[in-house]
Formats: structure tokens, sequence, C-alpha cells
């Protein structure tokens, strides 16, 4: 089993990104709103407010998702899938996925009825 985390910066491909993981099997996953390190450090902190010239622009926010999954390479095949459709996980400020292997995990997730 594995944990399979998507970082999503850029938040208008979110519907994407979560075709691509039904289509792949997985219908159990969590979303949250989250913020870069970076991004916090030149909004909130005054001392670093510098950074704001570096960020350029951007938007503040992104979704991470989480998941459980058995293959590994489902974060492979997420990123093959949305470069078909003109979403690039390896451009820069796009977003990233990180699959790390779980040695186990309690509780029964919530299945999707998508019938």
């Amino acid at each position: 089993m594995y944990l399979l985390i998507v970082v999503l910066n850029k938040e208008e491909f979110l519907e994407d990104v979560l075709s691509v993981l039904v289509e792949l099997g997985v219908t159990d996953a969590t979303i949250i709103d989250s913020q870069a390190m970076g991004r916090a450090l030149a909004y909130e902190v005054p001392i670093f407010a510098g950074l704001r010239f570096q960020m350029g622009g951007g938007r503040p926010y992104s979704k991470t998702i989480f998941a459980l999954v058995e293959d590994k390479e489902v974060g492979a095949q997420m990123v093959r899938m949305l470069k078909e459709v003109d979403i690039d996980l390896e451009s820069p400020g796009v977003g990233c996925i990180i699959t790390i292997k779980i040695e186990s995990a309690l509780g029964t997730p919530s299945e999707l009825d998508l019938e």
C-alpha cells in the first residue's frame, strides 16, 4: 500500500486531476487547502516581506490530495494521463506527485459509490 500525495499549485486543474484519479480507480481521497512555506513567509511574516518579489505574483494557495493506493505506479500513470489533456505536472509551478510506501493503515475508508 502507498500514500499518494498530489500537491496542485494550479487549482484550475483540480477537476481534471480528480477525474484522472477516478479513472485510475481512486475513489477515496482527502483534499485540503494548502500554502507553500515561501508564500506564508512572504505574506504573513513581516521580516520576510522581501520574498514577495521573488514569488512572482502567483496564487498563494494550492490543493493537496492524499489517497491510499495499492499500485506505486499510480503517480506515473497520472502524469501520463494529465499530459493527454495538456496538464504537465513536470512544468515548474504546476504541482508534484509523491508516492510513499505505507507499512500499515488502520480504519476503513469510505468508498464512493459512482453507480
